[in-house]
Protein backbone atom coordinates (compact mmCIF):
# COMPACT_ATOMS: atom_id res chain seq x y z
CA UNK A 1 0.00 0.00 0.00
CA UNK A 2 2.62 2.46 1.04
CA UNK A 3 4.74 1.72 -2.02
CA UNK A 4 1.27 2.52 -4.14
CA UNK A 5 0.95 5.91 -2.78
CA UNK A 6 4.55 6.54 -2.98
CA UNK A 7 4.15 5.44 -7.05
CA UNK A 8 0.98 7.94 -6.97
CA UNK A 9 3.04 10.69 -5.37
CA UNK A 10 5.85 10.73 -8.15
CA UNK A 11 3.20 10.40 -10.65
CA UNK A 12 1.90 13.40 -9.19
CA UNK A 13 5.11 15.31 -8.79
CA UNK A 14 6.02 14.62 -12.51
CA UNK A 15 2.36 15.12 -13.94
CA UNK A 16 2.45 18.92 -14.11
CA UNK A 17 6.07 18.96 -16.13
CA UNK A 18 4.90 16.61 -18.80
CA UNK A 19 2.07 18.18 -19.15
CA UNK A 20 4.06 21.10 -20.35
CA UNK A 21 4.42 19.43 -23.19
CA UNK A 22 0.86 19.35 -24.41
CA UNK A 23 0.09 21.67 -27.36
CA UNK A 24 -4.19 20.96 -26.52
CA UNK A 25 -4.08 21.57 -30.60
CA UNK A 26 -7.22 20.11 -31.44
CA UNK A 27 -8.22 17.20 -33.23
CA UNK A 28 -7.43 16.96 -36.93
CA UNK A 29 -5.30 20.24 -36.68
CA UNK A 30 -1.82 20.69 -36.20
CA UNK A 31 1.18 23.53 -36.92
CA UNK A 32 1.61 26.56 -34.95
CA UNK A 33 2.16 29.95 -37.10
CA UNK A 34 4.25 32.98 -35.85
CA UNK A 35 1.98 35.70 -36.70
CA UNK A 36 5.11 38.26 -35.95
CA UNK A 37 3.80 41.47 -34.66
CA UNK A 38 0.26 41.40 -36.12
CA UNK A 39 -2.50 43.10 -34.43
CA UNK A 40 -4.75 41.05 -32.11
CA UNK A 41 -8.05 41.73 -33.70
CA UNK A 42 -6.41 41.00 -37.21
CA UNK A 43 -4.69 37.66 -35.46
CA UNK A 44 -8.34 37.13 -34.55
CA UNK A 45 -9.94 37.55 -38.20
CA UNK A 46 -7.24 34.76 -39.27
CA UNK A 47 -7.99 32.25 -36.79
CA UNK A 48 -11.68 32.41 -38.08
CA UNK A 49 -11.39 33.47 -41.81
CA UNK A 50 -8.44 31.41 -42.97
CA UNK A 51 -6.47 29.43 -39.96
CA UNK A 52 -9.17 27.28 -38.41
CA UNK A 53 -10.92 26.41 -42.82
CA UNK A 54 -7.16 25.56 -43.27
CA UNK A 55 -6.48 23.52 -40.46
CA UNK A 56 -4.10 25.60 -38.39
CA UNK A 57 -3.37 24.57 -34.50
CA UNK A 58 -2.06 27.96 -33.07
CA UNK A 59 -0.76 31.26 -33.42
CA UNK A 60 2.64 32.59 -31.40
CA UNK A 61 1.86 36.15 -31.01
CA UNK A 62 4.44 39.05 -30.48
CA UNK A 63 4.71 39.76 -26.59
CA UNK A 64 1.51 41.00 -25.43
CA UNK A 65 3.16 42.90 -22.23
CA UNK A 66 3.65 46.96 -22.79
CA UNK A 67 7.06 48.02 -23.95
CA UNK A 68 9.09 50.87 -24.08
CA UNK A 69 8.77 53.39 -27.36
CA UNK A 70 11.80 53.55 -29.12
CA UNK A 71 12.93 56.05 -32.11
CA UNK A 72 12.34 54.75 -35.42
CA UNK A 73 10.10 51.90 -34.23
CA UNK A 74 12.35 48.51 -34.26
CA UNK A 75 10.80 45.46 -34.21
CA UNK A 76 13.05 44.78 -31.20
CA UNK A 77 11.36 47.20 -28.88
CA UNK A 78 8.85 44.94 -28.36
CA UNK A 79 11.25 42.30 -26.73
CA UNK A 80 11.89 45.45 -23.64
CA UNK A 81 9.57 45.41 -21.33
CA UNK A 82 8.52 48.01 -19.38
CA UNK A 83 5.42 46.90 -17.48
CA UNK A 84 3.55 43.69 -17.80
CA UNK A 85 0.52 45.65 -18.81
CA UNK A 86 -1.47 44.57 -21.54
CA UNK A 87 -0.93 47.59 -24.15
CA UNK A 88 0.98 47.27 -27.21
CA UNK A 89 0.59 48.44 -30.87
CA UNK A 90 -1.29 45.21 -31.28
CA UNK A 91 -4.09 46.41 -29.04
CA UNK A 92 -5.12 46.70 -25.76
CA UNK A 93 -6.48 44.46 -23.11
CA UNK A 94 -10.00 44.23 -24.14
CA UNK A 95 -8.32 43.08 -27.69
CA UNK A 96 -6.18 40.55 -26.97
CA UNK A 97 -9.13 39.34 -24.85
CA UNK A 98 -11.16 39.24 -27.51
CA UNK A 99 -8.95 37.73 -30.25
CA UNK A 100 -7.95 35.23 -27.90
CA UNK A 101 -11.67 34.16 -27.25
CA UNK A 102 -12.56 34.19 -30.60
CA UNK A 103 -9.50 32.19 -31.98
CA UNK A 104 -10.06 29.24 -28.96
CA UNK A 105 -14.18 29.39 -30.20
CA UNK A 106 -13.00 27.66 -33.50
CA UNK A 107 -10.22 26.18 -32.50
CA UNK A 108 -7.01 28.01 -32.97
CA UNK A 109 -4.82 27.70 -30.05
CA UNK A 110 -2.99 30.81 -28.78
CA UNK A 111 0.70 31.07 -27.02
CA UNK A 112 2.09 34.74 -26.42
CA UNK A 113 5.63 34.87 -26.48
CA UNK A 114 6.30 36.18 -23.07
CA UNK A 115 9.69 38.38 -21.98
CA UNK A 116 10.48 37.77 -18.64
CA UNK A 117 14.52 37.68 -17.96
CA UNK A 118 14.73 41.32 -18.37
CA UNK A 119 13.66 45.29 -19.08
CA UNK A 120 13.49 48.13 -20.70
CA UNK A 121 17.81 48.85 -21.73
CA UNK A 122 16.91 52.76 -21.99
CA UNK A 123 13.82 55.14 -21.41
CA UNK A 124 13.25 55.81 -24.44
CA UNK A 125 10.10 57.54 -25.40
CA UNK A 126 8.04 56.18 -21.92
CA UNK A 127 5.77 52.81 -22.74
CA UNK A 128 2.93 51.59 -25.02
CA UNK A 129 0.56 51.81 -21.97
CA UNK A 130 1.67 54.78 -20.66
CA UNK A 131 4.37 53.79 -17.90
CA UNK A 132 7.67 55.33 -17.62
CA UNK A 133 10.98 54.01 -16.32
CA UNK A 134 14.36 55.05 -15.18
CA UNK A 135 16.94 52.62 -16.22
CA UNK A 136 19.75 54.81 -14.98
CA UNK A 137 18.03 54.43 -11.11
CA UNK A 138 16.56 50.68 -12.03
CA UNK A 139 13.08 52.26 -11.40
CA UNK A 140 10.41 50.41 -12.97
CA UNK A 141 7.12 51.77 -11.33
CA UNK A 142 4.72 50.05 -13.81
CA UNK A 143 5.73 46.41 -12.04
CA UNK A 144 6.55 47.73 -9.65
CA UNK A 145 10.32 46.88 -9.39
CA UNK A 146 13.55 48.77 -8.07
CA UNK A 147 17.15 47.96 -7.83
CA UNK A 148 16.86 45.06 -5.76
CA UNK A 149 15.21 43.45 -8.03
CA UNK A 150 18.08 43.29 -10.47
CA UNK A 151 21.41 41.38 -10.99
CA UNK A 152 24.49 43.75 -10.65
CA UNK A 153 25.53 45.35 -14.22
CA UNK A 154 28.00 42.91 -16.00
CA UNK A 155 28.08 42.68 -19.59
CA UNK A 156 28.01 39.11 -21.36
CA UNK A 157 31.72 37.98 -23.11
CA UNK A 158 32.03 34.65 -22.41
CA UNK A 159 29.08 32.09 -23.93
CA UNK A 160 30.99 29.07 -22.18
CA UNK A 161 30.18 30.39 -18.68
CA UNK A 162 27.19 29.96 -17.70
CA UNK A 163 26.97 31.99 -14.53
CA UNK A 164 28.02 34.96 -16.63
CA UNK A 165 25.32 34.13 -19.34
CA UNK A 166 22.55 33.95 -16.32
CA UNK A 167 23.24 36.41 -14.36
CA UNK A 168 25.15 39.30 -16.53
CA UNK A 169 23.06 41.52 -18.82
CA UNK A 170 22.50 40.27 -22.17
CA UNK A 171 23.24 43.75 -24.42
CA UNK A 172 22.49 45.46 -21.94
CA UNK A 173 19.23 44.78 -20.85
CA UNK A 174 18.85 45.04 -16.65
CA UNK A 175 18.85 41.53 -16.23
CA UNK A 176 15.74 39.90 -13.09
CA UNK A 177 17.28 38.39 -10.04
CA UNK A 178 15.24 35.51 -10.24
CA UNK A 179 16.64 34.76 -6.86
CA UNK A 180 14.58 37.12 -5.39
CA UNK A 181 11.11 35.64 -4.58
CA UNK A 182 9.30 39.10 -5.35
CA UNK A 183 10.17 38.91 -8.62
CA UNK A 184 9.72 34.83 -9.50
CA UNK A 185 6.06 36.10 -8.12
CA UNK A 186 5.79 38.87 -10.29
CA UNK A 187 6.37 36.89 -13.18
CA UNK A 188 4.20 33.99 -12.17
CA UNK A 189 1.26 36.97 -11.56
CA UNK A 190 1.75 38.41 -15.30
CA UNK A 191 1.81 33.82 -17.27
CA UNK A 192 -1.23 33.46 -14.88
CA UNK A 193 -3.00 36.93 -15.85
CA UNK A 194 -2.81 35.49 -19.07
CA UNK A 195 -4.01 32.31 -18.69
CA UNK A 196 -6.98 33.74 -17.21
CA UNK A 197 -7.39 35.34 -20.40
CA UNK A 198 -7.79 31.84 -22.23
CA UNK A 199 -3.90 31.45 -22.94
CA UNK A 200 -3.06 27.56 -24.41
CA UNK A 201 0.46 28.16 -23.20
CA UNK A 202 3.65 30.17 -23.71
CA UNK A 203 7.05 30.61 -26.12
CA UNK A 204 9.05 31.99 -23.51
CA UNK A 205 11.98 34.00 -24.53
CA UNK A 206 15.63 34.43 -23.79
CA UNK A 207 15.87 30.75 -21.51
CA UNK A 208 19.35 30.37 -21.50
CA UNK A 209 19.73 33.22 -19.71
CA UNK A 210 17.67 31.98 -16.69
CA UNK A 211 18.52 29.38 -14.22
CA UNK A 212 16.42 26.23 -14.64
CA UNK A 213 15.79 26.19 -11.11
CA UNK A 214 14.58 29.63 -11.34
CA UNK A 215 11.91 28.83 -14.26
CA UNK A 216 11.08 25.38 -13.00
CA UNK A 217 9.31 27.07 -9.66
CA UNK A 218 8.11 29.67 -11.85
CA UNK A 219 6.33 27.25 -14.43
CA UNK A 220 5.40 25.10 -11.37
CA UNK A 221 3.21 28.11 -10.30
CA UNK A 222 1.01 28.34 -13.26
CA UNK A 223 -2.54 27.90 -12.84
CA UNK A 224 -4.26 25.30 -15.19
CA UNK A 225 -5.69 26.29 -18.01
CA UNK A 226 -9.04 28.14 -18.33
CA UNK A 227 -11.80 25.35 -18.99
CA UNK A 228 -13.87 28.30 -20.22
CA UNK A 229 -12.19 28.49 -23.39
CA UNK A 230 -12.41 24.39 -24.78
CA UNK A 231 -9.72 23.50 -22.18
CA UNK A 232 -10.48 20.09 -20.20
CA UNK A 233 -10.47 20.21 -16.16
CA UNK A 234 -6.62 20.37 -15.12
CA UNK A 235 -4.90 20.96 -18.56
CA UNK A 236 -1.39 22.66 -17.72
CA UNK A 237 -0.30 25.34 -19.55
CA UNK A 238 2.00 24.49 -22.97
CA UNK A 239 5.59 25.76 -22.69
CA UNK A 240 8.59 26.12 -25.60
CA UNK A 241 11.24 27.66 -24.57
CA UNK A 242 14.10 29.53 -26.64
CA UNK A 243 17.43 28.09 -26.14
CA UNK A 244 20.10 28.93 -28.86
CA UNK A 245 21.86 26.13 -28.77
CA UNK A 246 24.29 24.14 -31.55
CA UNK A 247 26.72 22.69 -29.36
CA UNK A 248 30.12 23.91 -28.14
CA UNK A 249 28.14 26.45 -25.67
CA UNK A 250 28.60 25.85 -21.90
CA UNK A 251 24.66 25.78 -21.83
CA UNK A 252 22.88 23.27 -23.35
CA UNK A 253 19.27 22.84 -24.31
CA UNK A 254 18.84 19.26 -22.35
CA UNK A 255 18.95 21.67 -19.23
CA UNK A 256 15.91 22.73 -19.71
CA UNK A 257 13.83 19.49 -21.12
CA UNK A 258 12.23 18.68 -18.04
CA UNK A 259 10.32 22.07 -17.90
CA UNK A 260 8.44 21.95 -21.16
CA UNK A 261 9.83 21.59 -25.07
CA UNK A 262 12.44 23.97 -26.41
CA UNK A 263 13.38 25.11 -29.62
CA UNK A 264 15.39 22.95 -31.57
CA UNK A 265 17.81 25.45 -33.52
CA UNK A 266 19.72 23.17 -34.55
CA UNK A 267 17.15 21.62 -37.32
CA UNK A 268 16.57 24.98 -38.30
CA UNK A 269 20.48 25.48 -38.77
CA UNK A 270 20.84 21.88 -40.67
CA UNK A 271 17.69 21.86 -42.97
CA UNK A 272 18.98 25.42 -44.75
CA UNK A 273 21.90 23.49 -45.29
CA UNK A 274 20.77 21.00 -46.91
CA UNK A 275 18.41 22.59 -49.08
CA UNK A 276 20.49 25.08 -50.00
CA UNK A 277 22.48 22.24 -51.42
CA UNK A 278 25.36 21.86 -48.99
CA UNK A 279 24.44 18.55 -47.90
CA UNK A 280 22.00 15.58 -49.95
CA UNK A 281 18.82 15.59 -49.68
CA UNK A 282 19.22 11.83 -49.81
CA UNK A 283 21.04 12.29 -46.41
CA UNK A 284 17.40 13.44 -44.39
CA UNK A 285 16.11 9.48 -44.44
CA UNK A 286 17.00 9.82 -40.38
CA UNK A 287 16.43 13.56 -40.19
CA UNK A 288 16.11 14.32 -35.75
CA UNK A 289 17.37 12.33 -33.68
CA UNK A 290 19.80 11.00 -35.72
CA UNK A 291 21.50 14.16 -36.53
CA UNK A 292 22.00 14.97 -33.31
CA UNK A 293 18.29 16.58 -32.30
CA UNK A 294 16.31 16.20 -28.88
CA UNK A 295 13.72 14.66 -28.51
CA UNK A 296 10.25 14.35 -31.27
CA UNK A 297 8.77 15.36 -28.31
CA UNK A 298 10.87 17.88 -26.49
CA UNK A 299 11.82 19.75 -30.02
CA UNK A 300 9.72 22.49 -31.55
CA UNK A 301 10.67 22.81 -35.21
CA UNK A 302 11.32 25.70 -37.65
CA UNK A 303 12.65 26.81 -41.36
CA UNK A 304 13.67 30.20 -39.86
CA UNK A 305 12.15 32.29 -37.01
CA UNK A 306 12.03 36.18 -36.17
CA UNK A 307 15.72 36.78 -35.33
CA UNK A 308 17.85 34.10 -37.59
CA UNK A 309 16.10 35.72 -40.67
CA UNK A 310 17.81 38.47 -39.79
CA UNK A 311 20.96 37.10 -39.34
CA UNK A 312 21.04 36.82 -35.77
CA UNK A 313 20.28 34.22 -32.98
CA UNK A 314 21.83 31.15 -34.92
CA UNK A 315 22.30 29.45 -38.11
CA UNK A 316 23.88 31.71 -40.03
CA UNK A 317 24.01 31.98 -43.43
CA UNK A 318 22.39 28.72 -43.75
CA UNK A 319 18.81 29.74 -42.49
CA UNK A 320 16.24 29.75 -45.13
CA UNK A 321 13.93 32.85 -45.43
CA UNK A 322 11.10 33.70 -47.72
CA UNK A 323 14.08 35.72 -50.31
CA UNK A 324 15.27 32.02 -51.51
CA UNK A 325 10.99 31.32 -52.23
CA UNK A 326 11.23 27.93 -54.37
CA UNK A 327 13.80 26.41 -51.48
CA UNK A 328 11.88 27.89 -48.85
CA UNK A 329 8.89 25.86 -49.89
CA UNK A 330 10.80 22.58 -49.87
CA UNK A 331 11.84 23.06 -46.77
CA UNK A 332 8.75 24.05 -45.36
CA UNK A 333 6.83 20.97 -47.16
CA UNK A 334 9.63 18.60 -45.80
CA UNK A 335 9.27 19.61 -42.27
CA UNK A 336 5.31 19.34 -42.20
CA UNK A 337 5.22 16.28 -44.20
CA UNK A 338 8.09 14.57 -42.11
CA UNK A 339 7.11 12.96 -38.93
CA UNK A 340 9.33 14.70 -36.24
CA UNK A 341 9.02 17.49 -33.93
CA UNK A 342 6.45 20.21 -33.03
CA UNK A 343 6.30 22.59 -36.33
CA UNK A 344 6.43 26.28 -36.44
CA UNK A 345 5.47 28.50 -39.51
CA UNK A 346 7.03 31.93 -39.98
CA UNK A 347 4.97 34.59 -40.89
CA UNK A 348 6.96 37.66 -41.70
CA UNK A 349 6.72 41.23 -43.01
CA UNK A 350 9.38 42.47 -45.52
CA UNK A 351 12.54 44.58 -44.48
CA UNK A 352 15.40 46.10 -45.99
CA UNK A 353 17.32 46.09 -43.14
CA UNK A 354 17.77 43.95 -39.84
CA UNK A 355 15.86 46.86 -37.27
CA UNK A 356 13.01 47.53 -39.13
CA UNK A 357 9.71 47.53 -37.86
CA UNK A 358 6.51 46.45 -39.20
CA UNK A 359 4.55 47.70 -41.74
CA UNK A 360 3.37 50.82 -39.84
CA UNK A 361 1.59 54.37 -40.90
CA UNK A 362 3.58 58.18 -40.38
CA UNK A 363 2.19 57.93 -36.54
CA UNK A 364 3.64 54.36 -35.45
CA UNK A 365 0.48 52.85 -35.84
CA UNK A 366 1.04 48.85 -36.66
CA UNK A 367 -0.87 48.70 -40.67
CA UNK A 368 -2.79 45.41 -41.28
CA UNK A 369 -2.57 43.09 -43.74
CA UNK A 370 -4.29 43.36 -46.57
CA UNK A 371 -5.06 40.70 -49.03
CA UNK A 372 -4.54 39.68 -52.90
CA UNK A 373 -7.10 37.64 -55.11
CA UNK A 374 -5.44 34.42 -54.43
CA UNK A 375 -5.18 35.02 -51.07
CA UNK A 376 -1.86 36.10 -50.24
CA UNK A 377 -1.08 39.03 -48.19
CA UNK A 378 -0.30 42.92 -49.02
CA UNK A 379 0.73 46.22 -47.52
CA UNK A 380 4.23 45.12 -47.02
CA UNK A 381 3.29 41.82 -45.25
CA UNK A 382 4.82 38.30 -46.51
CA UNK A 383 2.57 35.51 -45.16
CA UNK A 384 4.47 32.87 -45.75
CA UNK A 385 1.49 31.22 -44.35
CA UNK A 386 -0.86 31.91 -46.66
CA UNK A 387 1.03 30.45 -49.73
CA UNK A 388 -0.67 27.60 -51.27
CA UNK A 389 2.72 25.57 -51.11
CA UNK A 390 2.77 25.95 -47.09
CA UNK A 391 -1.05 25.52 -45.90
CA UNK A 392 -2.04 22.86 -48.24
CA UNK A 393 0.63 20.84 -46.16
CA UNK A 394 -0.50 21.33 -43.52
CA UNK A 395 -3.48 19.72 -44.72
CA UNK A 396 -1.38 17.15 -45.71
CA UNK A 397 -0.08 16.70 -42.32
CA UNK A 398 -3.48 16.21 -40.91
CA UNK A 399 -4.29 14.06 -43.25
CA UNK A 400 -1.72 11.40 -42.23
CA UNK A 401 -1.82 12.12 -38.94
CA UNK A 402 -0.58 9.51 -36.18
CA UNK A 403 1.09 6.97 -39.47
CA UNK A 404 5.17 6.67 -39.69
CA UNK A 405 7.28 6.94 -42.18
CA UNK A 406 7.82 4.26 -44.69
CA UNK A 407 8.76 3.59 -48.90
CA UNK A 408 11.54 6.04 -48.44
CA UNK A 409 13.25 6.83 -51.68
CA UNK A 410 15.84 8.54 -53.11
CA UNK A 411 18.25 8.67 -56.33
CA UNK A 412 20.86 9.21 -54.12
CA UNK A 413 21.50 12.89 -54.38
CA UNK A 414 18.69 15.51 -54.31
CA UNK A 415 15.84 13.55 -55.01
CA UNK A 416 13.97 12.04 -52.68
CA UNK A 417 10.15 10.47 -52.04
CA UNK A 418 8.49 8.54 -49.58
CA UNK A 419 4.97 7.60 -47.76
CA UNK A 420 3.22 8.34 -45.06
CA UNK A 421 1.71 5.33 -43.96
CA UNK A 422 -0.53 4.65 -46.57
CA UNK A 423 -2.18 7.92 -46.32
CA UNK A 424 0.52 10.10 -47.85
CA UNK A 425 3.22 10.51 -50.74
CA UNK A 426 5.50 13.58 -51.02
CA UNK A 427 8.57 13.74 -53.91
CA UNK A 428 11.28 16.00 -53.71
CA UNK A 429 13.16 17.59 -56.97
CA UNK A 430 16.38 19.61 -55.93
CA UNK A 431 18.81 18.51 -58.27
CA UNK A 432 20.25 20.90 -60.65
CA UNK A 433 19.37 20.45 -64.22
CA UNK A 434 17.28 16.69 -64.05
CA UNK A 435 13.94 15.70 -63.99
CA UNK A 436 12.47 13.66 -61.22
CA UNK A 437 11.06 11.13 -63.77
CA UNK A 438 9.92 7.99 -61.69
CA UNK A 439 8.01 5.23 -61.43
CA UNK A 440 7.24 4.81 -57.46
CA UNK A 441 5.24 3.75 -54.48
CA UNK A 442 2.72 5.65 -53.36
CA UNK A 443 0.94 3.99 -50.53
CA UNK A 444 -2.74 4.92 -51.64
CA UNK A 445 -5.09 3.47 -53.71
CA UNK A 446 -5.60 3.53 -56.67
CA UNK A 447 -7.39 6.61 -58.30
CA UNK A 448 -6.70 10.28 -59.47
CA UNK A 449 -5.30 12.75 -56.60
CA UNK A 450 -5.01 16.27 -56.82
CA UNK A 451 -1.21 17.89 -56.31
CA UNK A 452 -1.31 19.85 -53.31
CA UNK A 453 1.69 21.84 -54.34
CA UNK A 454 0.70 22.95 -57.75
CA UNK A 455 -2.78 23.44 -57.12
CA UNK A 456 -6.07 22.51 -54.37
CA UNK A 457 -8.84 20.26 -54.73
CA UNK A 458 -11.79 22.50 -55.68
CA UNK A 459 -15.44 20.21 -55.90
CA UNK A 460 -14.81 17.08 -58.37
CA UNK A 461 -11.39 19.08 -59.76
CA UNK A 462 -8.02 20.33 -58.96
CA UNK A 463 -6.54 23.79 -59.74
CA UNK A 464 -2.73 21.94 -60.24
CA UNK A 465 -1.42 19.00 -61.55
CA UNK A 466 -3.44 15.81 -61.04
CA UNK A 467 -1.51 12.42 -60.20
CA UNK A 468 -2.83 9.03 -61.28
CA UNK A 469 -2.07 5.98 -59.02
CA UNK A 470 -2.59 2.51 -60.57
CA UNK A 471 -4.20 -0.36 -58.53
CA UNK A 472 -0.52 -1.83 -57.12
CA UNK A 473 0.18 1.90 -55.29
CA UNK A 474 2.17 3.22 -57.55
CA UNK A 475 2.50 6.38 -59.90
CA UNK A 476 4.76 7.78 -62.55
CA UNK A 477 6.12 10.71 -60.26
CA UNK A 478 7.47 14.02 -62.72
CA UNK A 479 9.13 17.18 -61.05
CA UNK A 480 10.92 19.46 -64.05
CA UNK A 481 14.28 20.56 -62.79
CA UNK A 482 12.90 24.42 -63.93
CA UNK A 483 9.44 23.98 -62.16
CA UNK A 484 7.94 26.59 -60.02
CA UNK A 485 8.01 24.46 -57.00
CA UNK A 486 10.27 21.59 -56.33
CA UNK A 487 7.34 19.40 -54.92
CA UNK A 488 5.05 16.74 -55.29
CA UNK A 489 2.19 15.81 -52.73
CA UNK A 490 -0.96 14.01 -52.52
CA UNK A 491 -2.86 12.51 -49.56
CA UNK A 492 -5.96 10.82 -49.06
CA UNK A 493 -8.14 13.31 -49.02
CA UNK A 494 -7.19 14.96 -52.08
CA UNK A 495 -8.29 12.16 -54.18
CA UNK A 496 -10.64 13.28 -56.62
Amino acid sequence: MRLLIGIALVAACFAPSLAQWETHWWGGRSGMVHLFEWKWDDIANECENFLAPNGFAGVQTSPPSENVIIHNRPWWERYQPISYKLETRSGNRQQFANMVRRCNDVGVRIYPDVVINHMNAGDGYGGTGGSTSNVGALQFPGVPYGPGDFNPRCDIYDYNNPYEVRNCWLVGLPDLNLDVPYVRDKLVDYLNDLISLGVAGFRVDAVKHMWPHHLKDVFGRLHNLNTAHHFSAGARPFITQEVIDLGGEGISRYEYTDLGTVTEFRYSAEIGRVFRRYDSLSHLHNFGTGWGFMASTSALVFIDNHDNQRGHGAGGSNVLTHTASKEYKMASAFMLAYPFGIPRIMSSFFFSHGDQGPPMDGNGNLLSPSFNADGSCNNGWVCEHRWRQIFNMVGFRNAVAGTGLNDWWSNGDQQIAFCRGGSGFIAFNNQWGQDFNHRLQTCLPAGQYCDVISGSKQGGSCTGNVVSVDGTGHAQIFISSGAEDGVLAIHQYSRL
